[in-house]
């Protein structure tokens, strides 16, 4: 009976490219998008990611981290079991009740703004609705950073891209948080 070798993790240093004052998302996100189903991605980085975690959280990655000496911490982002949300063509992360929640009172078209300004103008509007209430947004790239604060917000989304893959679509049900300063 033939045995299957685990998959080896993928390692991925950013401290070198933090030291040359290089902004090392990028990287990661490639990094990641190379990644073959069920491998994991190693990161080590001088400092413990924490932002990091609900980014990979949202691609499906359960995090396990350990401070390795000298400030620096190794991150293992590991594949975890794909939800059906898959299947409805749903971002990871979005929630699957969101085929239930009413229509959307605002829409907002971001598409031809550039970071940070969606998630600024989502954020703000989302602070004038009321709990339950829904708003629906257009944006040119998937909002990575928006998705920890909609977290930290207890507020509940669900995205993905249209057809072509251009556009973005999101709605994000307003769930009673407000940002904790």
């Amino acid at each position: 009976m033939p045995t299957t070798e685990p998959l080896q993790p993928r390692e991925l240093d950013v401290r070198p490219a933090l030291r040359a004052g290089e902004e090392p998302f990028q990287a990661i996100m490639d990094a990641v998008g190379e990644l073959v189903p069920g491998q994991s991605l190693r990161l080590i980085a001088p400092f413990r990611p924490v932002p990091l975690f609900s980014v990979m959280a949202n691609r499906g990655f359960a995090a396990s981290d350990r401070a390795v000496g000298n400030g620096d911490w190794e991150v293992t982002f590991s594949p975890v079991a794909a939800e059906q949300n898959d299947s409805e063509g749903l971002a990871i992360g979005s929630s699957p009740s969101a085929a239930f929640w009413g229509p959307p009172i605002e829409e907002l078209d971001l598409r031809e703004l550039e970071p940070p300004e969606p998630m600024v103008r989502i954020l703000q509007a989302l602070e004038a609705l009321q709990p339950g209430d829904v708003l629906f947004a257009l944006l040119a790239r998937e909002p990575v950073f928006l998705f920890p604060e909609l977290a930290k917000r207890e507020h509940e989304w669900a995205g993905n891209f249209d057809e072509p893959g251009l556009t973005y679509r999101l709605l994000i049900r307003h769930g009673g948080g407000r940002a904790q300063g």
